[in-house]
């Protein structure tokens, strides 16, 4: 039983966090105004043309805030539509030395009192533009306002104008704008987003809501479902897609489907702006989004394993992530045999990265030692050192910091863990054993300078010519070491031989299982597939035998693709003697089926991370063609697979069965090179220990079994 993780509603239905809102019957627009203001609606709307700004010739109306409510404008009780009602709050503004102020407290009183006297400055009328955009709808209507005399008051609010009101769609931006006519300042902004049907208690009152799926968002183990309750015969479209802010949304994974139904995600596809798209598939639909994983620790961990630091020559990079997160990049030295990796002396800014965005350095040149430290709240995540894929390793050179002070004033020190030690210095590091010798290289141009500014600047010196006049007396007293060895076996020849074939024989033996790669691949039935898998693929590695598997390399399945994925292991593993264990399961038979029904077709990747299905294109045709014997060898689970289901095409190398034909596996993996090992069956015996517990697993009942895929373009249709 699936334990509920959390509970989402696409859907609509009463929930003491939705709104409830006001009717209003009719299509007339309205006005209405605070007591003491008279207003008037003009009829249709009007060209919105907001003219220049003008000087006001005394006091004015101007608007000084903007409010909105949301309603509905019904024409019957049950066909409304979603509408905006305005408020605009008026206040008086005045130039300075364009009021009068009373000149003694009774003159004051008789301008504040109409009935006493007449006031001097009269009432204020004023002309408001209210403009509407809510794509695809834009309006303009324009509201005239009457003040009395009794309220003008310099800078004091007046009241306010409301109009009823403007339509628009659900889950639409709104933006509205307000200035008079003419205009004495500049207009009044304001942007919504209004709810969708998720939010608002509408759904007697919008027939667009009406049709909306139900989804549950729930939690079992590795897995998360999707469950959409909707009748059986209702169409919807469903769509997973990553919110980009900077990128245009494009779906990850797109279905249309016919409800209800259920599908599952893989807890490894989980990042923070991964978000849900439903919608019924009727003209005009409304479509609901929805992102549930913001706040998922899983979704973030899983976000910081897919980022990828890229290299752009000659000195751009780019930090590659599905999701914006918040990060600072900054530059540090790393040096073979230090621990950790030293920030730059001085200091090179940090900088906020943007991802999926192109960034440069401000560096000279490149070098195998420079790496990128990529931190988020003051944490490290990620740190690579770009340049040693195209520089080479990493060099023990030493880098050297040149700060430049006033007058010219310039100082030398050598990075070192310890700190930035001055050259020339009584200190017992290496930077002060070869203080001179450094200067002497910067000064003749033997130094490569990577950085450079009017604050200082870095330069990389090559330290092997010292390393290696250090190790020659060393280097020395190894040769004469075995030369006196030498001397001693041949005193003892006939031990010496015998030694020298033990030795020979065992570094054989060694070699022989050691040294060959087996490259695995199999079909991801589910999760407890995947961990036989797993299993399988560790208790090999105990034989000693080099195991690849894409288990252990999702990063770079990810980076390259399961087809070029694919390519450059199997070139590899061919090129060095290796073999192709292909292992068997009722999702890989279906695979190779449907590839030889469909003929030269190749079929899709039934998931992100699948480098079966993706190897299939390269698999079949050696078979095809009798390349295979040698190269390839098939494995199933007896428990699992019939003998019979395995597709004669691929009966032209060994197919065995596991557990019961483990020594022939382990035999068939060795190579027919390989001499006979006495400890083979105890090997067999403790890869077969290894699996069980895997294998009992995968052989629960089916209540209990996980059915659901990894998500890929057959979830929908396998649910």
């Amino acid at each position: 039983m699936p334990v509920p993780w959390f509970l989402l509603s696409l859907a609509l239905g009463p929930s003491p966090m939705v709104l409830s809102l006001e009717k209003l019957m009719g299509p007339q627009d309205a006005a209405r105004c605070s007591p003491g203001l008279s207003c008037h609606l003009w009829d249709g709307d009007m060209l919105c043309l907001p003219g220049s700004i003008v000087s006001a010739p005394g006091p004015v109306l101007v608007p000084t805030r903007l409010q909105t409510e949301l309603v509905l404008r019904c024409h019957q009780e049950t066909d409304c539509d979603l509408c905006v009602r305005v408020a605009v709050h008026l206040a008086v503004h005045v130039l300075p030395g364009h009021w009068e102020e009373p000149e003694d407290e009774e003159q004051f009183e008789r301008a504040a009192d109409p009935e006493l006297e007449e006031p001097q400055n009269g009432s204020l009328q004023a002309q408001v533009v209210l403009s509407f955009q809510a794509y695809p709808t834009a309006r303009c209507v324009l509201l005239e306002v009457q003040v009395p005399a009794a309220l003008v008051q310099p800078g004091q609010s007046v009241g306010s104008v409301v109009f009823d009101c403007f339509e628009a769609a659900l889950g639409a931006e709104v933006r509205i704008w307000s200035y008079t006519q003419p205009r004495y300042q500049k207009e009044l902004n304001f942007t919504q987003q209004l709810p969708d049907c998720r939010g608002l208690e509408v759904r007697d009152s919008i027939q667009s809501c009406w049709a909306l799926p139900w989804l549950n968002v729930s939690a079992d183990g590795e897995d998360v479902h999707l469950v959409l309750d909707v009748s059986e015969k209702q169409r919807f479209g469903l769509s997973l897609y990553w919110n980009q802010a900077q990128n245009p949304t494009k779906p990850w994974w797109h279905r249309n489907l016919t409800g209800p139904q259920t599908i599952t995600l893989n807890h490894t596809d989980l990042v923070p702006c991964l978000c849900i798209q439903v919608w019924p598939l009727e003209p005009d639909s409304v479509r609901t989004s929805i992102c549930p994983f913001v706040n998922d620790h899983r979704a973030h961990r899983n976000l910081w394993r897919a980022v990828r630091l890229q290299l752009l020559p000659p000195r751009g990079w780019r930090l590659d992530a599905p999701c914006p997160l918040p990060a600072e990049a900054t530059l540090c030295w790393q040096v073979p045999g230090w621990g950790s990796c030293q920030p730059l002396v001085p200091p090179l800014p940090r900088e906020n990265v943007t991802v999926n965005k192109a960034l440069e350095f401000p560096l000279l040149k490149g070098h195998p030692n420079l790496c990128i430290q990529v931190r988020s709240w003051e944490k490290l995540q990620l740190q690579e050192c770009l340049w040693s894929d195209s520089l080479g390793p990493l060099k023990d050179d030493m880098l050297l910091v040149e700060t430049r002070g006033p007058q010219d004033n310039r100082s030398l020190c050598a990075l070192e863990p310890s700190g930035c030690t001055p050259l020339l210095s009584k200190a017992s590091t290496r930077a002060a054993r070869f203080g001179e010798q450094l200067l002497e290289d910067l000064q003749s141009g033997q130094c490569l300078q990577l950085w450079d500014d009017d604050l200082g600047a870095l330069w990389a010196c090559p330290m092997d010519k010292y390393i290696h006049q250090r190790w020659a007396l060393v280097w020395l007293a190894c040769l004469l070491f075995a030369a006196v060895l030498f001397l001693l076996l041949l005193l003892k020849k006939d031990q010496a031989k015998g030694w020298l074939r033990l030795l020979k024989e065992d570094v054989r033996l060694g070699a022989a299982a050691r040294g060959r790669p087996a490259l695995l691949l199999y079909s991801a039935e589910d999760s407890a597939f995947e961990r036989l898998v797993g299993a399988l693929a560790s208790a090999l590695c105990q034989l000693p035998l080099r195991v690849v598997v894409d288990l252990w390399s999702r990063r770079e399945l990810s980076a390259q693709g399961p087809l070029a994925w694919f390519h450059a292991q199997r070139l590899q593993t061919l090129q060095e003697g290796g073999v192709v264990v292909l292992l068997f399961s009722p999702g890989a038979v279906a695979l190779c089926r449907e590839w030889l029904q469909d003929g030269a077709s190749v079929p899709r990747a039934h998931g992100p991370h699948d480098a079966f299905a993706a190897s299939l294109s390269c698999v079949l045709p050696d078979f095809l063609q009798g390349r295979a014997p040698g190269r390839y060898i098939g494995a199933y689970f007896d428990s699992l697979l019939h003998p019979d289901a395995v597709p004669a095409l691929f009966r032209a190398v060994p197919v065995l069965a596991l557990p019961s034909q483990l020594p022939d596996f382990l035999r068939a993996l060795q190579g027919p090179s390989a001499p006979r090992h006495r400890r083979l069956p105890d090997k067999a015996e403790q890869v077969s220990q290894a699996l069980q517990p895997a294998l009992n697993s995968c052989l629960q009942p089916p209540g209990t079994q996980r059915t659901g895929r990894e998500m890929g373009p057959e979830a929908g249709d396998r649910t």
